[in-house]
């Protein structure tokens, strides 16, 4: 199929199209450009971030939130992105196991991604596949990070609504992460909220998100126990409450954002780490070596 063919499938629907569109821009495989170069008709389909650290039960929070957009017929989107090994790339790519309870539904498409080295919660191809996402007919895009702490900024310059899942043990740690990954957030989401000292996290965080207002938006709190699907139809309101704001208050930001990382990453396309580590083993058994010199001469 080429892809004229394979734009006009993925654009009527067709998840075997979407998979092998997603494919191809991950692997850059034969004609990936030429796809993304022809995806001139992208639908302005909210982007929600996920994040959060590890344990705080994001993936459960979102196979909750899943489970009442569909009652609302609504079509959903998902990359979970899993984080890589620096060693042998290999990476487990769980994500499908823990939301089985959706993972055949018609309306739901799930994808999960590698960060294949990159440091920031995220895949450096996720840009491009959110936008072949983006030409699909989905209601919604979830995008759920790696949970590796403060450096998940990132997902803040993609997402339209970013959405920080704590939980009340994170009560005492609060003034620590607060200079980070506490600022991206659009809505807090206070998950295992039926657990000890859930109240006093809520107003420690209230008192904190008075800072991070605009004039369009103040963070919302939002308490969930998403095992038990509490909580999220407030979460819902919220989203949707921001999603009325967050377009243009952020559009020119996102947009910049994303060309800056695709810039980024076609420029560094020439550099190779498995060859610099090669040359890196050689030069350091020299006396004198300096990685700054190192550098110099790469360039």
């Amino acid at each position: 199929m080429d892809v004229s063919n394979l734009i006009n499938a993925l654009k009527n629907g067709d998840k075997k199209a979407l998979a092998r569109c997603i494919t191809m821009v991950e692997n850059e495989t034969a004609g990936y450009d030429d796809l993304l170069l022809k995806l001139n008709s992208i639908k302005n389909i909210p982007i929600i971030g996920i994040t959060g650290p590890p344990g705080a039960g994001k993936s459960t929070l979102i196979s909750s939130l899943v489970g009442q957009l569909l009652s609302q017929g609504k079509k959903i989107g998902i990359i979970a992105v899993d984080p890589t090994s620096p060693f042998n790339l290999g990476s487990l790519l769980g994500d499908r196991l823990r939301m089985s309870d959706h993972f055949n539904h018609a309306d739901v498409f799930i994808r999960s991604i590698a960060t294949r080295g990159s440091l920031g919660g995220l895949s450096s191809k996720i840009i491009e596949i959110t936008d072949v996402m983006k030409a699909f007919d989905f209601d919604y895009i979830i995008i759920e990070t790696v949970g590796v702490g403060q450096s998940e900024v990132e997902i803040a310059g993609l997402a339209d609504t970013t959405i920080l899942v704590l939980v009340p043990e994170a009560g005492d740690e609060i003034q620590t992460i607060k200079s980070g990954i506490m600022e991206i957030a659009d809505i807090f989401v206070i998950n295992k909220s039926d657990r000890q000292g859930a109240d006093i996290f809520v107003r420690n965080l209230q008192h904190l998100v008075q800072s991070h207002h605009t004039k369009d938006w103040t963070p919302a709190i939002v308490k969930t126990v998403a095992t038990d699907n509490a909580g999220i139809s407030e979460l819902i309101e919220n989203i949707e409450q921001h999603q009325q704001v967050a377009v243009n208050a952020k559009r020119s930001y996102l947009l910049a954002e994303k060309v800056f990382q695709l810039l980024q990453n076609e420029r560094m396309k020439g550099i190779s780490k498995k060859d610099l580590q090669a040359k890196i083993e050689i030069e350091m058994k020299k006396d004198g070596f300096n990685i700054y010199s190192f550098i110099k001469n790469q360039q």
